[in-house]
């Protein structure tokens, strides 16, 4: 919702000042992008194997949109763009206000965490639903025809329509693995995976979990959905600050780490991604796949040609690279292996590939 921190959260996210922040609803009217490392802390021991220093992480790209009110399903506030843009991610992160600042407005001008989600999810929901009446007047025209494949689509619409009406998210609304590839096609909000931030004040991020957290807390689990608790302030002041002071500040507050780690891992990992490494005296480098993913698909991340000319990959696992401290050390010890192309790359593999073209 407006003035939930997703800007200031965003700024905090690219270390830039890129998004606009302030204390009135809508300040962002349009979408700012930014791509984000993941924090990976097998890079650097990996790069001083190799004898390289560059290194290059996997990303994940956030977008900071403008916020959602009540409405914004009929077009109201900046509904319209709200959800132009959401349908283009691939997962949504529900920034949810957890912090009382009377300096700073709330659309609904008290802070209820609950509350917000469930106006947010209804609005998604109530957008979602829309789309699926539209689509049923074509499907049922179809179906009265005779067409197979428009009878099982009605189907789908109406498992669909009943978890709408009953307050349920599209995700929620026990799809089989074949239904859920079919409304792919529907674009839906509420199909989307979904973390929630709980923004909090820098003095909550070091007592223990306050009610505004344990209602965020206690809707993602009902979801099986992530929750990371933040506060954005905290991490747009630590932008300014250099990196050797971070430590410091951030021990005077009582806090160990920040969240911004966790929550793009949460998100990298809720999208299905993994990372495999290679290494060399080029560069350190993480690649970014979907789980489950083969060695040739994972050879196409770096080129398309190492993927159409796949022979086979040389793998290591990280853990035993970094034991053996040297892949001759690895080979030595039967830890480096030979694998073709059914082979599923796995999260740390040290992989070199093999192709001709």
């Amino acid at each position: 919702m407006p003035n939930a921190g997703k800007s200031t959260l965003f700024n905090a996210l690219t270390a830039t000042r890129g998004a606009e922040s302030a204390k009135y609803p809508f300040s962002t009217t349009g979408a700012n992008v930014g791509v984000v490392n993941l924090p990976d802390a097998r890079l650097e021991p990996l790069a001083k194997i190799a004898k390289t220093n560059k290194i290059v992480h996997a990303t994940v790209e956030f977008v900071d949109i403008a916020g959602l009110a009540k409405g914004a399903s009929r077009g109201e506030g900046l509904g319209n763009q709200f959800l132009h843009h959401i349908r283009e991610t691939e997962l949504v992160v529900h920034v949810v206000r957890c912090f009382e600042d009377e300096n700073v407005v709330h659309v609904e001008e008290t802070v209820n965490p609950k509350r917000d989600i469930e106006t947010l999810n209804l609005e998604l929901i109530l957008a979602d639903l829309a789309t699926v009446e539209k689509r049923r007047e074509r499907t049922t025209k179809q179906a009265k025809v005779g067409d197979k494949a428009a009878k099982e689509e009605l189907e789908l619409l109406d498992k669909l329509q009943a978890a709408f009406d009953d307050g349920q998210s599209a995700r929620l609304a026990g799809l089989t693995d074949d239904e859920k590839a079919k409304a792919y096609h529907l674009f839906l909000l509420t199909m989307k995976p979904m973390i929630y931030v709980a923004n909090v004040a820098e003095s909550d991020l070091s007592k223990p979990e306050s009610d505004f957290i344990r209602q965020v807390r206690l809707h993602a689990e009902s979801e099986g959905a992530d929750h990371v608790v933040i506060s954005a302030q905290l991490e747009a002041d630590l932008v300014d600050l250099e990196p050797e002071e971070r430590p410091q500040y951030l021990a005077e507050l009582g806090v160990t780490e920040t969240g911004l780690g966790k929550l793009i891992r949460s998100a990298y990992h809720t999208l299905g991604l993994i990372s495999y490494l290679t290494a060399g005296e080029k560069e350190a480098h993480a690649w970014t796949v979907r789980k489950g993913a083969k060695a040739p698909e994972a050879a196409g991340a770096i080129h398309s040609d190492f993927e159409r000319g796949f022979i086979r990959a040389q793998v290591i696992a990280y853990h035993h690279l970094i034991e053996a401290g040297s892949e001759a050390a690895a080979k030595e010890r039967g830890w480096m292996r030979l694998e073709g192309k059914e082979y599923v790359v796995q999260d740390g593999d040290v992989i070199e590939f093999r192709f001709n073209v």
